[in-house]
């Protein structure tokens, strides 16, 4: 199950994650987005049963939690981050992270860390959070899911933007079971990839 995370065969998707951030903001800077990463209940099973094997031992919990993430980390953190459409470098170590159940759900919590803090005066700051072969489906269940600190909201704005995959894509990425691979070339996941756009003034 900790292959989860880690670089897939697959496509299709067979696993499903929600999506939930939260702005991480200091001196009018973003400095880092809190991600709650929510497994469904087939994905989770497994993590789920080793915790109840080992009596939900917190040694246990935090070593599921460490090797999550350095998966995460060695995926650059499945995420992609342009300001003011140049790309956005993210720092090597995130520190702030846990691993915790939520009923029959595993929820993977951790702060995505920027290389260098962006202003926010005048930014147009795009993500995106995607498994490449698409075996893993990561999205946002709405607008809703991404939360701007109070005080930032008078000057800035979230956008959610979900994609629109042609009829011939989604059948092709329908088609293929867990045993398949797309092409590198295809860069499946992303063309079912969200896009958060926060536009600050």
């Amino acid at each position: 199950m900790m292959c989860l995370l880690s670089p897939l065969a697959g496509a299709h998707p067979h696993s499903f994650i929600d999506i939930d951030s939260s702005l991480v903001i200091q001196k009018q800077e973003l400095v880092g987005v809190r991600m709650v990463w929510e497994m469904d209940e087939l994905t989770s099973a497994e993590l789920l049963l080793d915790a109840a094997m080992a009596k939900d031992s917190p040694t246990v919990w935090q070593s599921m939690a460490d090797e999550l993430m350095e998966n995460t980390r060695n995926q650059l953190y499945f995420s992609y981050m342009k300001s003011n459409g140049k790309p956005v470098q993210f720092a090597e170590k995130a520190d702030n992270y846990s691993l915790s159940r939520h009923g029959n759900k595993a929820v993977f919590t951790f702060v995505l860390p920027i290389a260098n803090p962006i202003p926010l005066k005048n930014s147009t700051i795009t993500l995106s959070t995607y498994e490449q072969s698409y075996y893993v489906d990561m999205r946002y269940p709405s607008e809703k899911s991404i939360h701007l600190p109070d005080d930032i909201t008078g000057i800035c704005s979230v956008k959610l933007t979900s994609p629109k995959p042609d009829v011939s894509l989604m059948a092709y990425a329908n088609s293929l079971d867990k045993n398949d691979s797309p092409g590198e070339d295809m860069m499946l996941g992303s063309k079912f990839a969200q896009i958060v756009t926060l536009k600050c003034h």
